[in-house]
């Protein structure tokens, strides 16, 4: 199997013309402010590399398996899987055939953010869910640092979508954290950690308290930003992970 794809979509179509040409075709407003809709269909075409790990258990044609969405850190962004599987899952996958997840890890371009990528990545899981045997009341997703940050903002932007989230080092927009109210949630952070503070963490988990979200936060006290490595070392945390499923 190959170890990436490059995957395209087409979202949709725009046409612009300039202003003089439209100028004859325009009604004339009524004095005063009044409310409009504006309605267009935007065309954008989609570039995403992807790892996609599937264990030695899957069977097309078998039990649907959970499916595992990882979100590296800023310092693997680029062009070169070989990065991304220095962390996390895909440098588990390596040398545990049976890890009992499929996993999809893709990589984010050079200068993107994966906070900024929620459409790209929406388009990604559709089409693994789309033609992969997996099962779509078990998604989960995880990331550290960036990736963390894109786990939030994912998870906020689309909470229907997953049966669970474990942001390692990240952050996102408390405001937004009660959207996540219905999905559990564990977060980790480093006590000592220098690049993303760990009150940015503390912050979102106080956020999803508030709103009696099913939210807990594992702290190393010892740790700095470093705190993904103990993260995915310990079985708990795909324990945790298969103990929670959508309602169908």
């Amino acid at each position: 199997m190959k170890n990436h794809i490059k995957y395209f979509a087409v979202v949709g179509v725009i046409f612009l013309t300039g202003c003089s040409d439209t100028l004859h075709n325009q009604p004339v407003p009524s004095p005063g402010q009044h409310a409009h809709v504006l309605k267009a269909t935007i065309q954008k075409d989609i570039a995403l590399q992807y790892l996609l790990f599937v264990p030695e258990q899957y069977n097309p044609k078998g039990p649907a398996l959970p499916l595992m969405v990882f979100l590296h850190g800023a310092g693997e962004r680029g062009d070169d899987l070989e990065k991304v599987k220095v962390h996390g899952p895909p440098k588990i996958v390596q040398n545990q055939k049976d890890f009992p997840f499929v996993v999809v890890s893709p990589q984010c371009p050079q200068n993107r953010w994966w906070p900024n990528m929620i459409q790209e990545l929406n388009v990604l899981l559709d089409d693994i869910l789309a033609r992969y045997n997996v099962d779509c009341q078990r998604v989960y997703l995880t990331g550290l640092s960036m990736g963390g940050y894109g786990s939030w903002e994912w998870g906020c932007a689309n909470p229907e979508r997953f049966a669970a989230i474990a942001p390692i080092c990240g952050s996102g927009q408390r405001w937004r954290a009660c959207n996540l109210k219905n999905t559990p949630v564990w977060v980790f952070h480093g006590g000592q950690d220098q690049v993303v503070p760990l009150q940015r963490s503390e912050e979102m988990v106080n956020a999803l308290k508030n709103c009696q979200g099913n939210v807990k936060l594992t702290v190393y006290p010892q740790a700095g930003h470093d705190s993904w490595t103990e993260t995915y070392n310990n079985p708990e945390l795909y324990e945790w992970f298969l103990s929670n499923q959508k309602d169908q």
